[in-house]
């Protein structure tokens, strides 16, 4: 076959032969194999750029509290034109080091309820004055609604403790002390709150 010869069918061009040194067909130019593939590797380059830059959330902190959750439920309100059906979130945030404190909060979201509860417990919260064993210095009680809760001092057993009770005492970095709930309420966002109520006797006066 002649170079560049075209193959006709049914009066169609279907190809064209290319020889050595002609020209490419569609528009004359002569194709280079590495012409637009450069150009397109630097596109893609220049467009890596920005993966150096910043990234989302490097700056954040982390917490210096930890948090755990004592309880969340749905709760719902009967209005007009229906139910309306929110979540209540109670956690308790401490830092281990002698502050604690409880929060509670409600949104129609329980990211928002948590977030909430996770604020006011940060507004509630207490230092406490613990001794050089983070034990107690003295025995404390309190009540608070139906709950009654008793906390004791004792050397060498570490944490003895139940329900919401040993949440509040683990956040606040308490050991070796023996707590018992004197009711039989099981509530624990009462229980917990009965125990803050307990320690807010021992708390800093800074």
């Amino acid at each position: 076959m002649a170079e560049n010869e075209v193959i006709i069918e049914g009066g169609v061009p279907t190809g064209t032969v290319v020889g050595a040194g002609a020209p490419a067909a569609g528009g004359g130019k002569e194709s280079r194999p590495g012409a637009s593939f450069g150009r397109g590797n630097r596109d893609r380059r220049g467009g890596q750029r920005g993966r150096g830059g910043p990234r989302r959330g490097g700056d954040e902190r982390r917490s210096e509290f930890a948090q755990k959750m004592i309880g969340i439920r749905r709760v719902a309100r009967v209005m007009a034109g229906g139910r309306r059906f929110n979540f209540s979130a109670a956690l308790v945030l401490g830092d281990k080091k002698g502050r604690v404190g409880v929060g509670l909060g409600k949104a129609a979201d329980t990211a928002q309820a948590i977030e909430k509860a996770t604020r006011a417990a940060k507004r509630a919260m207490i230092t406490l004055n613990l001794t050089k064993n983070r034990s107690l210095s003295r025995n404390v009680e309190a009540k608070y609604c139906a709950s009654r809760v008793e906390i004791r001092p004792s050397p060498g057993r570490g944490l003895v403790a139940g329900s919401s009770v040993r949440t509040v005492l683990e956040l606040a970095g308490v050991s070796d002390v023996t707590a018992k709930l004197l009711s039989r309420s099981k509530n624990p966002v009462n229980n917990a709150r009965a125990a803050i109520e307990a320690l807010k006797t021992l708390v800093s006066s800074k």
